[in-house]
């Protein structure tokens, strides 16, 4: 059986007193998550107000990225491991979005993270970007980050997003879930707020480290908001090994 690398993402929501339990995991659970078989790269994620895009924190909102060896490995982890379980237990919701890897360029703490690209034939499209913001450029980055976060949630085929970072103010990541990649391609290269951005980015050099990559969402599991938001457009029974 051949084996095909995999990136999940998990959304968790906290409330009361385990909001302070993961707050202080972000750092403890390191050690734990560098243990886990076929994990090759993670992170654990805070985020902002405002659907993660804004500089003041959500202490209730976490995110756990993970790249799996295989599928096999991912459902290990999530089913049998009591590492994870934990999370899941004080957590009121919990939402695991697993998808094949489609693209990606640029590196994510000094790596390139994604391999074993696949063909995309059509629908679901995920996109992560995430940029290491220079210290001078912080304020004219922030300024920015509120009207394009609007724009984006306005936009046509949008699905879902989520601000997300390791660190506040100087990381930013944006998670976001388009029906299909032209929709997504036209919010990114044709909307005026967003290619603006693009320009600045190229002409000033904003970054420290960036990197784009994109996925194809194939297994949606667990609730955001009480709902599964991938449901109806996704297939889960879709074998990923083969």
């Amino acid at each position: 059986m051949e084996s095909k690398q995999i990136t999940t993402i998990t959304i968790f929501r906290f409330e009361g007193k385990n909001r302070y339990w993961i707050f202080t995991q972000m750092q403890r659970s390191l050690a734990g998550f560098k243990k886990i078989k076929g994990l090759t790269f993670f992170k654990m994620l805070g985020s902002g107000g405002k659907n993660g895009f804004s500089k003041m924190l959500n202490l209730n909102v976490y995110a756990f990225l993970g790249v799996w060896e295989s599928e096999s490995d991912a459902n290990d982890f999530f089913d049998n491991s009591a590492f994870y379980q934990e999370f899941d237990t004080r957590c009121t919701e919990a939402w695991t979005i697993f998808m094949e890897n489609k693209a990606a360029h640029g590196r994510w703490s000094g790596v390139s993270p994604f391999e074993n690209f696949q063909p995309y034939a059509g629908g679901l499209i995920a996109v992560i970007t995430r940029a290491r913001i220079k210290l001078r450029f912080l304020p004219k980055f922030w300024s920015y980050v509120p009207r394009v976060a609007d724009n984006l949630f306005d936009h046509e085929g949008f699905l879902f997003s989520i601000g997300i970072g390791e660190l506040p103010l100087l990381t930013q990541a944006t998670f976001s879930i388009w029906k299909d990649q032209s929709y997504m391609h036209q919010y990114a290269y044709k909307s005026k707020l967003h290619s603006e951005v693009i320009k600045k980015t190229r002409e000033l050099g904003w970054y420290k480290e960036e990197l784009f990559a994109n996925f194809i969402p194939y297994k949606s599991v667990g609730n955001w908001e009480g709902i599964n938001p991938l449901e109806e457009y996704l297939n889960n029974e879709k074998p990923l090994d083969t």
